[in-house]
This record gives C-alpha cells, sequence and structure tokens, in this order.
C-alpha cells in the first residue's frame, strides 16, 4: 500500500520538480544538475523496488503482532489521527536513531549525500533501509492495535509530506514554524554545518524537535552547505548506496576486538575509526576502549 500511495502521487512529483528546475533556471541555475537529479531517479526506483519487497516480507509479522494488541481501535477519523501523531512520534526517534547510530546512519547517510537540496533530493533514499531495520519502529503501532494496512498508509503520508520541505524556493512560514516541518526547518537538517548538523529530526510535526531539544532555527547569518562530512563526490547510485556499509564493515574488522568491532556498528558516526575527523593513526587499545565508549553513548539516543 505505501508503494502504491506514493506512486499514485509520482504524477504530482515530478510536475513540481519540472516546475521548481525551471523557477531556478535563471535565478539560480547551480540549483539543478542533470546528473545529480538523474541519480535521485535511479536511486528511488531501486529503493522503491527494496520497499515492496521488504513490505511483502514483514507485513505477515506486523499482522502477528497485531494478533497481540492491547487495544481495538476503531476505524474513526480520530483513531487515524492518533495513528498519525504516534507514528511522526515514532518517526522522530527512528530519524534520531538514523543519525546518531552508525548501523542505521548506513542507509540513512544516502540521503544527505547530495551536495544540492531541492524537491529531486526528497528521491534520494537507499535500498537497504529493510536491512538497517527501519520496518521494526513502527511495530509497536501493531501491538497498540491500529491496523497493519492503517499503519503502512500513514507511514506513506508521513513520507509523502516530506518531498515537499525539501526545496530552497520557500522562506519562512511564520508560526507554522512552531508547529510542522517547514523547508526552512530542513534545511537545517540537510546542512553539515557543525551548529546544524543532527538537528531537526521532525517528519511532520516538528513539536518533538522542540520537546527534546533538537530544534535549531535556520539563521540567514550562516547559510546551510549541503552535503556530508567525508563528502562523496560522484554520482553512481551504487556507490551512494553501499559507500558507508562498506566504511562500516571495514572498521569493524580492523578495530581489533569484538567488542570493538561492535562498536563500530553502533557507534555515532563521528566516532567511526573511517571519519575524516579522527586522527589517521589510533592505537589498538585506545581505538578499542573509544569503539566501546562510543556504542554506550549510542544507547543515549
Amino acid at each position: 500500500m505505501e508503494k502504491w500511495i506514493l506512486l499514485g502521487m509520482g504524477p504530482v512529483f515530478v510536475l513540481l520538480i519540472g516546475l521548481e528546475a525551471w523557477y531556478w533556471r535563471r535565478r539560480r541555475p547551480d540549483a539543478y544538475s542533470l546528473v545529480d537529479t538523474l541519480s535521485n531517479a535511479g536511486l528511488a526506483l531501486m529503493h522503491q523496488a527494496a520497499d515492496a519487497v521488504a513490505w511483502a516480507l514483514v507485513l505477515g509479522l506486523y499482522y502477528a503482532v497485531y494478533q497481540y494488541r492491547v487495544f481495538d481501535w476503531p476505524a474513526t477519523w480520530w483513531s487515524i489521527a492518533a495513528l498519525f501523531v504516534l507514528q511522526d512520534f515514532l518517526y522522530y526517534f527512528f530519524h534520531r536513531a538514523s543519525h546518531r547510530v552508525r548501523w542505521l546512519w548506513a542507509s540513512h547517510v544516502t540521503h544527505h549525500s547530495s551536495e544540492r537540496l531541492n524537491l529531486s533530493t526528497a528521491f534520494r533514499q537507499s535500498l537497504t533501509y529493510p536491512i538497517s531495520g527501519m520496518w521494526v519502529f513502527w511495530l509497536p503501532l501493531a501491538w497498540l492495535g491500529f491496523a497493519p494496512a492503517h499503519i503502512v498508509a500513514v507511514v506513506a503520508i508521513n513520507l509523502g509530506f516530506q518531498f515537499f520541505v525539501h526545496t530552497q524556493a520557500v522562506g519562512r512560514l511564520g508560526w507554522l514554524e512552531h508547529v510542522i516541518n517547514t523547508p526552512s526547518t530542513h534545511r537545517v537538517h540537510h546542512a553539515r554545518n557543525p551548529r546544524y548538523i543532527d538537528r531537526n529530526y521532525a517528519g511532520v510535526l516538528v513539536i518533538w524537535d522542540r520537546l527534546f531539544g533538537t530544534y535549531v532555527p535556520e539563521d540567514d547569518a550562516e547559510p546551510c552547505q549541503y552535503g556530508i562530512v567525508g563528502q562523496v563526490h560522484g554520482h553512481n547510485p551504487i556507490t551512494l548506496t553501499f559507500h558507508e556499509w562498506i566504511a562500516m564493515l571495514r572498521d569493524a574488522r580492523r578495530a581489533g576486538s569484538l567488542r570493538a568491532a561492535l562498536g563500530q556498528l553502533v557507534c555515532p558516526p563521528e566516532r567511526a575509526l573511517s571519519h575524516p575527523a579522527r586522527k589517521p593513526a589510533v592505537a589498538p587499545a585506545v581505538a578499542d576502549a573509544d569503539a566501546l565508549g562510543a556504542g554506550l553513548e549510542s544507547a543515549e539516543v
């Protein structure tokens, strides 16, 4: 169902991308790049194929959990509204964990790897999300008594909404900045400026960022610089999908001990042995202790 909802919105997405590219054509010719946009499209197709297979495999698990539900929700507008808020709440923690736990970041980094931010960037997704375990975060909703079909639909609506915040063509939106995820809020999230990194995890509602202290407003005095630390300068969808998985497994292999290797899988990205900010040479004993500490730190997410 998620795939069909997003595919149904596909023509609208493509039309808006075309309009945005036309809007920027004379104002900022560098806002769009043909090779970057084609790369985003390729990643989207790969992601949709993997997502369809993943839902086919895990939907049965959702129904199994649903059999042990603690509540029975009637099919009413207010129950769907409750599901929408609860799913958005869980999305916040999924998104935050995707920046602070390397195993999840290995999938999510693909989305952040473009040095441009435009509507086509929303298509820049990884086919490895099912491997990293995105679907696990919505399982509690089935246990709470929400029908799996409704869960999948709400997840799709949440992700569909986020397409519209991947733009630099819309400024601040007044009081809405205090309630929902906006283009301004999401521009900060995609920026690699030190003060903007790992901020503004909102899916639809920004209240979770404000409640948990992760909200930072866009500052005109510090324009957003897009991309990732240790930028991948290329457009090959395979490289963009797997470069962090390869680096993570390589770091785990050379970590020096099983404990340190596990630490490299769950540490925050900046604690990775291959992170550009780390010193070139790290003594094995130090690496072991550092990776273990990083693994414990990630439990705070």
